[in-house]
Order: structure tokens, then sequence, then C-alpha cells
């Protein structure tokens, strides 16, 4: 299937609109230091490892607010609700004095992203202004919309891709000039990206973005399900509303293209002898005595022939490939386009899980979603479970089902470098009240 290229010019009255907000964002004379409070997406800790890590970095760490550790998730909302209430009111986060859009840029020895991050105007699926590229579980929107009914606040921004015209004008106009000043905070985490935040309050600045945006659509990268719920929540509340936005950073990838890698699973109660002896007769299965770098090149060059898996857990790499034509026509749904049907992912879930191991995909005690590909090795064997390792899909391939409005199986791709948390956040009113909460948008 060819790529259909950059993304159409849209009017503006069903573009992108997105709009300043005062951000909330740490004191860096009330915290450690700003690397320190800061975190990866809620979805990509591991727990409970980098949890606890993340918890002893600072007593202000973001992680206390993304992912709060209490007996119930009641009690894990309200405790997030009155930290960030305590926080706030001690000066450990405070608003920025002006809503403004803010310029983020992340930057390690082999890359440099530059987007803008602010509230965006929600819109369904249906509106094709911003692309879901895959499928959701309920079970995590109504925990993600509690956290934010409980806070008022989104407290990571999604990341959210466009294609520009490849030009210095417009948004990428505005972004690198900012670039050029002092930026508001700048500091390096340990995974070695430096974070620099610079905030952009000028009206003809702000109308230079919203012009040139408004004739675009953005892809869903990172936060599909965190953009349900913000749907979700948007429902709840008669419009207009400050409901009505939500929490994103823009990146145009004809500019700044991203990592695309895959996300891989851990399957909790399958053994890896067992998940192997139910392949034997629909996948070939190769043993591989080799560390995990010559283990993913064996991956990456079996996934160029077709579907290819590396399972682990049991000390040792098994590669898993060529499936049966004949199983894959009966258990892979016919009524989508082939580059759907033939992606790793959709051979995983209605063939691999579905079909053979008869594992549901949304349990969360049978099956974990692991961005980092160690990680889910080790948890696999200190666990005595199986690792599934995928190989990543390429971005025009999931741009190019977006615009068709056919969205992948669940936890398909992981786009990067991620936001980092903690940054700045966007506050909300408090249901029920009418005071404003510090930072609220008036968009």
């Amino acid at each position: 299937m060819n790529y259909a290229g950059p993304a159409e010019e849209t009017p503006a009255r069903s573009g992108l609109e997105l709009t300043p907000f005062r951000g909330l964002r740490y004191d860096p004379d009330r915290v450690g230091s700003l690397a320190a409070v800061t975190s990866p997406p809620y979805d990509v800790i591991v727990r409970p490892d980098g949890l606890l890590h993340l918890e002893s970095a600072d007593p202000h760490n973001i992680v206390r607010l993304i992912l709060p550790q209490d007996t119930t998730p009641t009690a894990r909302n309200r405790q997030a609700a009155d930290t960030l209430h305590d926080w706030v009111s001690e000066g450990v986060l405070a608003a920025d004095p002006e809503p403004g859009l803010y310029v983020y840029e992340q930057h390690d020895d082999g890359m440099l992203q530059r987007g803008i991050i602010g509230a965006l105007r929600l819109s369904e699926p249906s509106a094709g202004v911003v692309l879901p590229h895959e499928d959701v579980m309920p079970h995590i929107i109504a925990d993600r919309a509690a956290l934010m009914r409980a806070t008022s606040a989104n407290l990571e921004p999604l990341l959210l891709t466009y294609r520009g015209n490849g030009s210095r004008v417009g948004t990428a106009a505005v972004i690198e000039r900012a670039a050029e000043g002092d930026p508001l905070l700048s500091t390096t985490t340990e995974d070695g990206f430096s974070h620099r935040l610079w905030a952009i309050t000028d009206p003809a600045d702000l109308a230079e973005i919203q012009t040139d945006l408004g004739r675009h659509q953005a892809l869903i990268a990172d936060g599909h399900h965190r953009w349900a719920t913000y749907l979700r929540l948007r429902a709840e509340h008669p419009s207009p509303s400050p409901w009505d936005y939500g929490l994103v950073l823009l990146v145009d990838t004809a500019r700044y293209p991203l990592r695309v890698r895959a996300i891989h699973r851990l399957l909790h109660n399958l053994p890896v002898a067992e998940a192997l002896t139910a392949l034997t007769d629909s996948f070939r299965v190769r043993h591989l005595d080799v560390a995990l770098p010559e283990a993913l090149e064996a991956l990456a060059a079996a996934a160029t022939e077709g579907n290819a898996f590396l399972l682990a857990g049991d000390g040792s790499f098994h590669l898993v490939d060529r499936p049966s034509p004949d199983l894959l026509a009966r258990t892979v749904p016919p009524d989508r386009p082939e580059a759907w049907r033939t992606l790793d992912a959709t051979v995983l879930h209605a063939t691999l899980l579905a079909h053979i191991w008869g594992i549901p995909e949304d349990s969360p005690a049978d099956i974990a979603y692991i961005h980092d590909t160690a990680a889910t090795v080790d948890k696999a064997e200190r666990d005595g479970g199986t690792a599934v390792l995928m190989h990543p899909v390429r971005e025009e391939v999931v741009r190019d089902l977006a615009r068709q409005g056919v969205t992948m199986p669940r936890k398909s791709t992981s786009f990067g470098p991620k936001p980092a948390s903690g940054l700045v956040l966007r506050a909300l009113p408090l249901c029920g009240t009418p005071a404003r909460h510090p930072g609220e948008t008036r968009g």
C-alpha cells in the first residue's frame, strides 16, 4: 500500500485549534532538581521497579500524581488530588502569570526534536482533524478519567504529529525564533535527553501559530487512551467548557521525524516452553544462542520477509516466523486493508493470543505492554512468563491506515522521544465550584 503523502490542507474551521493556557510548572527553588521531578509517561514506567525509583528520586516527583499508590482506585485518585492541591498551596507548583503556548525541545546525541505544547480543541475521529491509529482498552480510559476528574488537571501532554510543508514559516518560524532566546527551564534527565521550554505569549506569534495549524490534521503518536479520556470528560461537561480542550505536544515530522519503536508483550501466566509447544505446527521456530542485540538483529532480518516475533523468558531467545498461510486465513479478519491484515500486531492478537494461546488482550492479569526491550525480557525471566518482542511498524504505514479510518491493534507502536511528564501541567476548574483553579485556560 502506497504512502498517501503529507496531510491535506484543510479549512481553518476544521483544522487544529491550539489554545494558550497558564502552564502549571515546578518552582526550581522548591525541588531538588527539575530532572528529579520528571517522569516518563505513565504507561511507559515499568512497575514496580521504575515506580519506586522515581518516587525515591524526589518527594515531589510527578509520578506521585500520574501513578498514585494506595489500596483502592478511589483512594489513589484522592491522594493525587490532595497532593496536587498541597503542592500548589505550598508553591512547589505555580501557574505562569499569563496564558501562552510552549515550545518544547528534546535533544540527545542523535536527535533534536522541537514542538509546541498547548490546549487543543477536542474532536471526534469522524471529523478527520485528529486521527487515532490504535484501538484502546476501556478499563484504562476509566482509570485515567477517574484520575483527571479527581485532580481537575491534564497532568501530562499527549504526543501528536502533523506534516508541515518543510518551510520555515508559520508555526515552524515561531518555534525557531523562540529557541534562539533564553528558555524558561533547561534540564537533562538520566536517559541523556536534555529538555528546554520557552513560553510564547506575543499575540502576533500566537496568531501565526493558530492560522498555520488551522490548515492541518494530526496523528496521535502517543496517548490514545488519554485522548479517549479527554473525549469522555468533554461529554460530561456542558460546552463551552475548559474540558473542550486537552493538553498536547504537536510535532511537525516533516522537520523533526520521530523514532518509531515497538511495544512488547509480557505474558504473565504462559511459560516459554508451553508457548513454543503450541506453535510447533503453525510457525517456524528457531532457537538463537545469542545475546539480546544479536537476537533483535535476527528479528529485524526475519521481519523483512513476513511476520516474525522473538520469544524470551527462559534464558534464551526463540525466533518465531513464517506462519501457516492457512492459519492466517482462518484467524485474521478479512474485512480490513491488506496493510492491516499483515501487521505483526494483527497476527499476534488475532492468531497467537486469541487462537493459539487463548490469552485475553485486555486482561492485566494475563498480559502487560512494556516499551523497554531489556525490561520485558528481564521481567519474563524473573516471573516465569513469556516475553514477546516485536519489530516496529514504519510511520508511513501507521499514517496511511489512520487516514483510511483503520485503527491498528492496541499498543502497536511507540513513537518517540516522548515528552517528559512534569515540565508543564494544565489545571482546570474544580468540578462543582465556581473558583478558578491555578493555570486554568480560558479557551
